[in-house]
C-alpha cells in the first residue's frame, strides 16, 4: 500500500501541474492557486491515508487439522 500511496500522490501533483499551466489564461492567479491547493490536499490526504491505513500487516492464524 506504500507504493499506491507514492503513486497516488505523484499522480495528483502532475494533475495540479497541469491544471495550473492550463488554466493559466482562462483565471485570476487568485483562483488558480485555490484550485491546485485542493488537490495537492487531496494528494496529500489521500496519500496519508492510504499509507496510515495499509501499513499494517494483516497476520493469518495458524493453519490447524480439523479432527474427527
Amino acid at each position: 500500500m506504500t507504493i499506491a500511496a507514492i503513486v497516488l500522490v505523484i499522480f495528483l501533483i502532475a494533475t495540479a501541474a497541469i491544471t495550473f499551466f492550463a488554466l493559466k489564461k482562462a483565471f485570476k492567479m487568485a483562483i488558480r492557486a485555490a484550485i491546485v491547493a485542493i488537490i495537492l490536499l487531496v494528494a496529500l490526504v489521500g496519500g496519508a491515508s492510504l499509507w496510515w491505513f495499509g501499513s499494517g500487516s494483516v497476520e493469518k492464524p495458524p493453519a490447524t487439522k480439523k479432527s474427527r
